[in-house]
């Protein structure tokens, strides 16, 4: 079984837990109303079992929350891997993709990723995730859940304080200077930005523009565990788990890595940005 499903299902086994919690259910309680064993259902909740669209209907039910029910089948639909549609995915909405994200970032211990023209999720503000996925909403017409998604991903961020994890993260110098928000909004993500440098947690590297480049930049991606690479394109999610593949990826970052500045070096760029966009 792949990380990616696994991980979506354990996401999808947390929000069925959420709606037998808010309907006032302990486990027992739970089975011996929707007519299965206690085991079943701590298997669902658990993401040692795959659901059915006949289980999720049934749970959604039971739990008294029938509006549900379209989101359950949803986040069934988004249990693949290797290449995932952005539209399939998000046709529940964003918070679904957050949530699986959140258990992915739980379960690794070590993360290498690059951003060219954004920054990254795990390092955004409210405000900034705010205006990426209300604009991401927008281009893919998905439903409207800004408010729960962005509550997710922030919630991803947890894992930067967790004693034993390692993120080293390129960031292209340009995307300190990318407008995808109102300037105030965008100079306090670049205020969250220095104080993530020294965090024990995190190694931030800055790729500044001008710099001797041993291969051209292409686009965003991420290592976990030196194990899967995930690429996000417009329309869909890849994941690459062969050995080749990941090697592949690694010797980018790696040649990345070489023009990248850090710490003090990599807190000017940042500061530099900062000024031009919101000069004294």
């Amino acid at each position: 079984m792949s990380t990616d499903f696994q991980n979506a299902r354990v996401a999808l086994g947390a929000r069925l837990r959420e709606l037998r919690v808010e309907a006032g259910l302990n486990g027992k309680e739970f089975a011996a109303r929707i007519g299965w064993q206690r085991s079943k259902v701590s298997r669902l909740e658990n993401g040692k079992q795959t659901a059915t669209e006949a289980d999720t209907d049934a749970w959604a039910a039971a739990a008294g929350f029938l509006e549900q029910a379209s989101d359950l089948r949803a986040r069934l639909r988004g249990l693949e891997s290797q290449q995932r549609s952005w539209r399939r995915q998000l046709a529940a909405g964003h918070r679904p993709v957050q949530d699986r994200y959140v258990v992915e970032y739980q379960q690794t211990r070590a993360v290498r990723g690059y951003e060219a023209t954004v920054i990254p999720g795990l390092f955004q503000t409210p405000d900034y995730a705010r205006y990426l996925i209300d604009a991401n909403i927008t281009l893919m017409q998905s439903p409207r859940d800004t408010e729960a998604a962005v509550a997710a991903r922030i919630r991803r961020q947890e894992v930067l304080y967790e004693a034993g994890k390692l993120f080293r993260v390129l960031l292209w110098e340009g995307a300190l200077y990318a407008f995808v928000c109102p300037r105030d909004v965008m100079v306090g993500q670049l205020d969250r930005l220095v104080g993530l440098i020294g965090m024990s947690t995190v190694e931030l590297g800055v790729v500044p523009l001008g710099a001797p480049l041993p291969l051209t930049p292409k686009h965003g991606f991420w290592i976990f565990d030196e194990e899967r690479v995930i690429v996000e394109t417009i329309n869909t999610e890849l994941c690459y788990d062969s050995v080749d593949d990941v090697a592949l990826y690694g010797r980018v970052w790696d040649g990345l890595d070489t023009a990248a500045v850090y710490g003090p070096r990599a807190h000017r760029l940042i500061a530099r940005a900062r000024r031009a966009i919101a000069p004294a």
